[in-house]
């Protein structure tokens, strides 16, 4: 259900009123990547309608989308109800994933300009600083951004469509297990010799694509094990 929390959410948000479908979507995209709301939590239309000050209209929009992202299920005569992450949900996305994101890499490394490579260093140096003050938001706020700029630059429209929703969806699995933490420090090195394969022009890009790849099969074993630890502790 709609929370005190959420209601706290929208207020950091800035929201106004009467806006579109699709900001509403926005804001509970937002919410829920970020665990304000939860697996099985319902999204009463009621409430919603009078915390946004919109009709039905806008905000079954708003559902379809989320829908159509794979956030919630609509259940007919029943409401909207946040999805429950699965173990199968993770492991139908990683290896995908990593797949295309190597791809991306490597269709990548030549057309990277100066101005795409001084756009991996930023997000590289906050990743650092993200390290050193232990700021875990932080740091996937900005890795998300390092590897969106390199799959941007790919140029194919249909990987980058395709790895938009992978992507958003890697990032919501992950906060979604609240306990679960990453090897930030072994995944910035990592970052930092990908950011020196696309700044070295005779990089093999074979190579390039192949430790972008193992990288995220590497994060999504870390993840299955944490799974399967917490399942024996059951």
């Amino acid at each position: 259900m709609v929370t005190e929390k959420l209601t706290g959410k929208i207020k950091d948000l800035e929201f106004r009123p009467h806006v579109l479908g699709e900001q509403v979507s926005r804001i509970l995209t937002e919410a829920i990547l970020e665990g304000v709301l939860k697996g099985g939590d319902q999204l009463i239309e009621a409430e919603l309608q009078n915390q946004f000050g919109i009709s039905r209209s806008p905000l079954r929009e708003a559902f379809r989308d989320l829908e159509k992202k794979g956030l919630v299920v609509i259940i007919p005569r029943k409401g909207t109800y946040v999805k429950q992450v699965s173990r199968k949900d993770i492991q139908d996305n990683f290896p995908v994933r990593a797949v295309l994101e190597g791809l991306a890499a490597r269709d990548a490394h030549p057309k990277v300009t100066y101005q795409i490579l001084g756009g991996l260093s930023q997000a590289l140096d906050k990743m650092k600083t993200a390290v050193e003050n232990n700021d875990t938001k932080t740091y996937w706020k900005n890795h998300l951004e390092f590897h969106d700029i390199f799959i941007k630059a790919s140029g194919n429209d249909v990987l980058i469509s395709i790895l938009k929703t992978l992507r958003m969806h890697s990032l919501w699995y992950r906060l979604s297990y609240q306990y679960y933490q990453e090897d930030l420090q072994g995944s910035l090195a990592v970052h930092q010799t990908i950011f020196d394969l696309f700044q070295n022009r005779d990089t093999d890009i074979n190579n390039l694509g192949n430790l972008v790849q193992g990288h995220i099969q590497t994060a999504f074993q870390r993840f299955v094990d944490y799974l399967d630890a917490q399942a024996r502790e059951l």
